[in-house]
């Protein structure tokens, strides 16, 4: 709660809770001040040349110079860039953490000027429990005049090859010979030759992230070394072909600081992974009334009270440092682990066992696992690093296989796929991590990418969202906070529209638009979008465009058979039971009121503001008993899981919502 400072820590924990569960702290210290230092002299002027504009072959070839004058093996300069660009140029914008091209060289002044924690604004409460709300305010965000090492290396690139700031950020040739720099100066700082032998250089990888944990950076290192092994390939955004060669015989010389061991954490991680142990306070306070209060999460005993059935997705509109600071406030609110941009690094706050409050619907917190990604929304040119996306898509895997979740878009959740949990609710609720984040990607990191069915002669009666995301780029709008255009970018975001034209407006969405105005082109607008691997069930088809049940009626996107945005999907949809016009909808799945024991007071089953209507299908997700986690005191040895009638999960809108299993039947998609 804003503006009430924290009452000392108690004496003792609650007797139920083991005290050796809450290891202490993990510090965060700044990366050596040695790294700071200047050690090569500058090119001659004009030494890059723009990889852009310089033909199929420009951007290799800056890569082979770049090795050439620095003494750097180009497949190691060729493994960074992968794993921080994917050698993608991005036009000289910066990612969502302030770094410029291939080389992801950052500046902290566009980072953190930026920054803007989204859990602080707007109206949403991220605990999401209409019986104990916890509402936040804005905080502040951290100085832009002293950011972290990590994120100032374009200043330091430009010392060392005296190229001129704004050249490092737009030129992407000049841009590789900044990282270059930086690799040969990390290389002589750890006292190692400048080897051509890629198998010497494991350190000096480990340490271009600036990362300030003990072995830090190794991570990064691990995923460079296993990407030479087996070698990459892709065209890039400007259209460039770049072949890294395999070298599966390499076999990396680990120096002394990358050697140490891996922080001694009790963070819940695949061994594989960078982890710090960083936890969120669970602490009682006074609230500004002066009433008792606590925060910033609840115990529970997971899986064993509740089932972990869903993971989401959030970026933290925010740098990784802020979230640190944000998280370890007990009067904010938490989620499970925070993802740091440069190298994949990670900190867990909240034990999987224990209810964090991110998502704003109590009913998908109690059963979820949240994950912040260092990152802004609304960045003109929202781009996620290569290293924070395998990081992410490796903790996911080991949380899914820990907690038997199917890795597919019914379970794992963008902040804005959760319901609003009340018609009041749902304007409030937030939209990241946006249309910029690559599901296609993800999945396909993941081990489930999103393939199409095979058909048998006939429609499959569903579809899942799938355009190309480099060449998909809908308009979107306010970026900016303007009504202007968003600078053209990648998405996996689909357009929907009342008509098959696309000058046909867009769908209307009564519980954002009460008003009942159609949605808008806005960044943060989702009321006529629909994402990578979301999958619908086809209510027409038109010419080059298919319409999809969404909120309650037909809309239509784009769907040409020579560019795709959809392909066909598999599985079972939900309708009316027998004999019903139509059924209510709701944004979380609660227990009928004499489901609730003596002493807990009945939950409200509130409708959302829309109908499954007769005649109208929805692609089905799973079914899943109706839950409430009564959770209101700090001391949890009274807390409880009250348990009724089951509902279905289905794809309603952009959101997920649920049905009542009683008033839909199972049919399959296809049938007529």
């Amino acid at each position: 709660m804003p503006g009430t400072a924290p009452s000392p820590r108690p004496p003792s924990r609650p007797p139920h809770r083991r005290r050796e569960r809450r290891p202490r702290r993990a510090a965060v210290g700044v990366v050596t001040a040695a790294l700071l230092l200047p050690l090569v002299s500058a090119l001659p002027p004009g030494a890059p040349g723009d990889a852009a504009a310089g033909g199929r072959d420009a951007l290799r070839s800056a890569f082979t110079e770049a090795a050439g004058r620095h003494g750097v093996p180009e497949n190691v300069l060729l493994g960074v860039a992968y794993l921080q660009s994917r050698w993608d140029q991005h036009g000289g914008r910066p990612s969502v953490s302030g770094g410029y091209g291939p080389m992801h060289l950052t500046d902290a002044r566009t980072a953190l000027a930026r920054s803007r924690p989204h859990h602080g604004n707007g109206t949403e409460d991220p605990r999401g429990d209409t019986a104990r709300p916890h509402r936040t305010g804005p905080r502040p965000v951290p100085d832009a005049r002293r950011p972290p090492v990590r994120l100032r290396t374009l200043e330091r690139a430009a010392r060392l090859t005296g190229l001129p700031p704004e050249r490092l950020r737009g030129d992407a040739a000049a841009n590789v010979h900044g990282g270059a720099a930086l690799l040969a100066a990390a290389q002589r700082e750890l006292g190692r030759p400048l080897s051509a032998d890629a198998a010497d250089w494991y350190g000096a990888v480990a340490a271009y992230t600036g990362a300030a944990e003990e072995g830090g950076g190794t991570f990064f290192a691990d995923e460079v070394v296993a990407l030479l092994r087996r070698g990459a390939a892709r065209t890039t955004d400007t259209g460039q072909r770049v072949v890294l060669p395999a070298s599966p015989g390499l076999r990396p010389v680990r120096g002394e600081r990358a050697g140490a061991a891996r922080e001694s954490t009790a963070a819940e991680c695949p061994s594989d992974l960078s982890c710090s142990w960083v936890p969120a306070p669970y602490e009682e306070f006074r609230g500004d009334d002066g009433s008792p209060d606590y925060g910033n999460h609840d115990q529970a005993e997971r899986p064993a009270g509740q089932r972990i059935r869903y993971i989401v997705v959030h970026d933290i509109e925010g740098s990784y440092e802020s979230a640190l600071s944000l998280v370890q406030d007990p009067t904010y609110v938490s989620w499970h682990y925070t993802l740091r941009a440069s190298d994949g690094h990670i900190a867990q706050h909240v034990r999987t066992e224990d209810v964090a409050w991110h998502a704003g619907n109590w009913f998908v917190n109690s059963t979820s696992v949240g994950l912040e990604h260092e990152g802004f929304l609304t960045d003109p040119d929202a781009w996620y690093t290569e290293a924070m996306y395998r990081s992410s898509a490796r903790l996911v895997r080991h949380l899914a296989e820990q907690n038997d979740i199917p890795l597919d878009r019914h379970h794992v959740l963008g902040h804005d796929n959760v319901p609003g949990v009340t018609t009041a609710a749902i304007r409030g609720m937030h939209t990241d991590p946006g249309p910029y984040w690559d599901w296609a990607h993800y999945f396909e990191l993941l081990g489930a990418p999103f393939t199409p069915a095979e058909r048998t002669g006939s429609d499959t009666g569903l579809v899942t969202i799938r355009p190309d995301y480099a060449t998909h780029r809908p308009v979107f709008t306010r970026c900016d906070g303007t009504g202007a255009r968003c600078p053209a970018h990648g998405s996996g975001a689909v357009r929907l529209h009342t008509a098959p034209r696309a000058d046909a407006p867009l769908v209307r969405d009564v519980g954002l638009h009460p008003d009942g105005g159609h949605a808008t082109d806005g960044v943060s607008d989702i009321g006529a979008r629909a994402s990578t691997g979301q999958t619908y069930a086809v209510a027409g088809r038109e010419g080059d465009w298919t319409a999809i049940w969404y909120l309650g009626a037909k809309a239509w996107f784009h769907d040409p058979a020579s560019r795709p945005a959809a392909v066909p999907a598999r599985g079972t949809a939900v309708t009316p039971r027998a004999g019903a016009d139509s059924v209510p909808v709701y944004g979380r799945a609660y227990p009928q009121a004499d489901a609730y024991p003596d002493g807990v007071p009945p939950q409200e089953v509130s409708p959302l503001p829309y109908r499954l209507r007769a005649g109208q299908r929805y692609a089905a997700g799973p079914r899943v008993p109706s839950e409430y986690y009564v959770a209101r005191t700090f001391d949890p040895s009274g807390h409880v899981v009250v348990r009724g009638e089951p509902y279905r999960q289905i794809q309603f809108g952009h959101r997920t919502a649920f049905v009542r299993a009683a008033d839909v039947r199972l049919v399959e998609a296809g049938e007529r």
